[in-house]
């Protein structure tokens, strides 16, 4: 008989706090109106979207109207880097210089790949800032590659993969000392919001990616914050929701879900729940890199996420391996749960200076609200012999 699953990819996506669901059930049965609507059944959709713009804006320490609600952080990140390009993109005859952006080796996709794109396209000039083998971007590395056609800025709070915490507060204040006003700096705040200050007064940041279903709020809800008075133009026309920055109705429940979630983030008890998490998640460190010979964490113990535990072990797959634990009963991941199915080695682990083979025997186990020190015992009890077995096929 299978044992029941032991959720252990919380950095993937987190699974809908009871309060959450309760608060957005009204909106998925009788509280059906279109926030466009005058009439009043709209207009109650309409304050609910408005108490969980409060919401978010209480969490990042910003205005109500700086908040933008999107379908998640992938729509987020593609409007806070193409939203900031466009209007340089649209005056491309009337100068000689293409804009300039700077960004981080280690991003997630939905960075990386649109500018990626930009770049091919012609549109801008892109610069990929390179992370130690701790896993952490530089300050002074981004503040060397500002010039004067630098239009923007964007690198990760936490990364989705190893974990790893960078010095956002740092590089912000470095932009503002440079009186780069012109330079927008951006965040992909997805994986820090659960653990780290996210106020943007204390980042100096001007834009600010969240999303909901890594908060423990439902799957098709984002936000991007944008500071008042920096330009950015809509990826969607047609409707003038959202300031006009993004068209379309929005999903009422999904983001009275989200709102619900950030509030719940401001408890006092969440700053508890971290350090059981992280001594949970030190013990299994600990504990592998003990019981498993030719293994090693990934990344800056110093400067990571509590929750996260990122392995790579030799002589092994990690796609192999996270098979046989599902078979076991535990679900856990090899990295970022986008780019999972892909048959390529992590491009964050490249980065880091791994090589294919290295970085193809990774493992990501991630902790939430509901992993317990039992937990923990099975996990250990089970990943070294399932490491043994896969081992002895390649001798």
């Amino acid at each position: 008989m299978r044992k029941k699953t032991l959720y252990l990819d919380y950095a993937a996506s987190t699974p809908v706090d009871p309060g959450v669901l309760v608060v957005m059930m009204p909106y998925l049965k009788q509280e059906y109106g279109n926030p466009s609507s005058l009439h009043h059944m709209g207009q109650r959709a309409t304050s609910a979207l408005e108490r969980a713009r409060l919401q978010a804006s209480s969490f990042l320490h910003c205005a109500a109207d700086e908040v933008v609600f999107t379908s998640g952080a992938t729509e987020a990140n593609n409007l806070a880097i193409r939203g900031v390009v466009r209007p340089f993109d649209a005056a491309q005859g009337e100068q000689t210089v293409k804009p300039h952006v700077i960004t981080s080796a280690i991003e997630h996709e939905s960075v990386l790949a649109p500018i990626q794109k930009l770049e091919k396209e012609g549109i801008i000039e892109a610069t990929y800032i390179p992370a130690g083998k701790d896993g952490i971007v530089h300050a002074e590395d981004v503040g060397k590659a500002i010039k004067e056609n630098t239009v923007l800025v964007s690198v990760q709070y936490a990364n989705s993969e190893i974990g790893t915490v960078q010095p956002i507060a740092e590089i912000g204040r470095m932009i503002r000392e440079k009186k780069k006003s012109s330079v927008v700096f951006h965040t992909d705040a997805a994986q820090a919001a659960n653990f780290l200050d996210c106020s943007v007064e204390q980042l100096h940041i001007d834009l600010c990616t969240l999303s909901s279903h890594k908060i423990y709020g439902p799957k098709g809800a984002g936000l991007l914050f944008v500071r008042k008075g920096v330009a950015v133009d809509p990826l969607l026309e047609g409707g003038s929701q959202e300031g006009g920055l993004r068209s379309g109705t929005e999903n009422v429940a999904a983001i009275v879900g989200m709102g619900k979630a950030l509030a719940d983030l401001q408890s006092p008890k969440v700053q508890v729940e971290a350090v059981r998490i992280r001594h949970m998640r030190d013990q299994l460190i600990k504990s592998v890199l003990k019981q498993i010979p030719e293994s090693a964490c990934t990344g800056s113990m110093a400067r990571r996420l509590p929750n996260n535990a990122h392995f790579t072990f030799a002589r092994i797959e990690g796609r192999d391996l996270v098979m046989l634990l599902d078979q076991k009963g535990v679900a856990v991941s090899t990295g970022s749960a986008c780019s999972e199915r892909s048959q390529e080695p992590s491009h964050v682990l490249l980065a880091l200076g791994m090589s294919p083979k290295e970085a193809l025997g990774s493992l990501r186990i991630t902790l939430g609200r509901r992993t317990t020190k039992e937990d923990i015992v099975r996990v250990l009890k089970t990943l070294p012999p399932l490491v043994d077995q896969l081992r002895k096929r390649v001798v």
